[in-house]
């Protein structure tokens, strides 16, 4: 047996390794995917204020931390049992619109474009943002402004672009400023611009990929995502649809607070990440996708105009369940698309400058569950609280975790497609890397695996060799 060890694992945010195991032939026989770092979130915050929670959990993550605010605040605001105003959830719709333009074209034109324009096969020297900057500098200039247009809607509405205190429990803790509407109301159009661009670009290269596109975790599951009451897109609030691999709604339009009915979450050896399932299918047979590619799998439509033709483009082209993770990256792109339309609609809307922003209240339930949708997919924060308040009991499930069984499907789709014991190439090992690249996984937000952590101790000899090992 021999093992192959990708470690780490570049372009992702957080830290992982993946190792393959080879027969003698030198055939993929199995595949291994390890998150290493553990956060420890859920039992630090044990003892504070509920209402700190909000500005505490944003510190899970710099690139995706308006999707813990806005989380953690509806929990607050369902152990305060509270409706926050209608501007205020718009306000906060807004923000969260942002920052999923700003995520998505980071993942897109940063971390994965290097495999998309320069080759799987490139020179590992150059497959990287400079390489892109070098041969491709319209589409880094692009990805720059984008990512920038979406960090100045955050810093425009909350006063900073990152871990900004603007969202709080009840709503947000200032009104709109008529010339920041103004601002981000003129800067719409040359963002639209941007997004319309790079979609023409990749429709027109999107064949080249087949291969890829072929056995990037392209086994079918399940799909999870947020809908509205009109089946459209819906990344703020909205209810948790389930569809089966052929489109079939499972469960529709799930409450926040039953996630409990039908999310179960097992600990993988080996691994700080949770791997969530759907209960009634079991584990592991109830794996299913989360994220770009699950959304538009859930919804009829986008609700915006232009998204809306791209996600029937899309449906024609690839079919009425697209399964191949490939095309989370085509996914995300007409999400930055929508939430460009839909950041227009909302602040064309004249109350959004109502100064009327917050709820108050206090300790009115002892438990709180909120839900929403981060750029990777459904993220739930769930807090129990004593009379006082203070957080006795928290539990987080994030993205990245919902998709840790088909992240660990799709590697080893792509390594038995790909690798080779005899003849072992970088492209072949780039590859394994890019699917998990596809699914832009954020594991400095998902290792909140809980229970008896599976930890392996092992006693290697001078050579290498194992003499003994033991699991904690």
């Amino acid at each position: 047996m021999t093992t192959i060890v990708i470690d780490p694992v570049t372009r992702i945010e957080g830290h992982a390794k993946i190792t393959i195991h080879l027969d003698d032939d030198g055939n993929v026989v199995d595949t291994a995917f390890h998150v290493t770092q553990l956060r420890g979130f859920e039992k630090f915050c044990e003892g504070r204020p509920f209402y700190e929670m909000p500005s505490i959990t944003a510190r899970i993550c710099g690139i995706c931390p308006i999707s813990h605010l806005l989380t953690s605040a509806k929990a607050c605001e369902a152990i305060m049992s509270v409706r926050i105003p209608p501007t205020a959830a718009k306000l906060r719709e807004i923000m969260h619109c942002g920052q999923v333009i700003q995520s998505h074209a980071l993942s897109f034109f940063h971390l994965s474009a290097p495999d998309l324009l320069l080759g799987f096969d490139s020179d590992p020297a150059r497959r990287n943002l400079v390489g892109v900057i070098e041969d491709h500098p319209q589409l880094a200039k692009d990805g720059i402004a984008l990512r920038r247009f979406g960090q100045q809607v955050i810093a425009g509405l909350a006063g900073e672009r990152i871990h900004p205190s603007w969202t709080v429990p009840g709503g947000v803790n200032a009104p709109l400023d008529p010339a920041v509407r103004d601002r981000i109301l003129v800067a719409l159009p040359d963002a639209k611009a941007l997004a319309l661009r790079t979609i023409g670009f990749f429709k027109g290269a999107v064949d080249q990929f087949s291969d890829e596109i072929a056995v990037f975790g392209s086994t079918p599951t399940m799909y999870a995502g947020l809908v509205d009451d009109h089946d459209n897109m819906q990344l703020y609030d909205g209810g948790l649809r389930f569809v089966d691999a052929t489109g079939d709604t499972v469960v529709d339009r799930m409450a926040a607070e039953d996630y409990q009915q039908y999310i179960g979450e097992a600990t993988v050896p080996r691994s700080f990440l949770k791997a969530p399932y759907f209960k009634p299918r079991g584990y592991p047979d109830g794996t299913y996708r989360v994220g770009p590619l699950a959304r538009l799998n859930v919804v009829a439509r986008c609700g915006t105009e232009a998204a809306d033709r791209e996600f029937t483009e899309y449906h024609e082209k690839f079919g009425k369940v697209v399964h191949s993770s490939f095309h989370f990256h085509y996914a995300r792109l007409i999400e930055i698309l929508y939430c460009i339309e839909r950041m227009e609609a909302l602040l064309n809307d004249p109350a959004i400058l109502d100064r009327h922003v917050r709820a108050h209240a206090g300790v009115n339930a002892l438990e709180g569950i909120g839900m929403a949708e981060a750029p990777r997919g459904v993220l739930t924060h769930h807090y129990k609280v004593n009379e006082s308040g203070a957080i006795v009991w928290a539990n987080l499930i994030i993205a990245t975790g919902h998709n840790n069984l088909s992240i660990g499907r799709s590697i080893r789709q792509v390594s038995r497609h790909y690798i080779d014991g005899k003849r072992i190439t970088d492209g072949m090992l780039n590859r394994v890397q890019a699917v998990l690249r596809a699914y832009d996984p954020c594991l400095s937000c998902s290792t909140h695996a809980g229970g008896q952590y599976p930890v392996e101790l092992q006693l290697l000899d001078a050579d290498g060799t194992m003499l003994d090992s033991v699991r904690a």
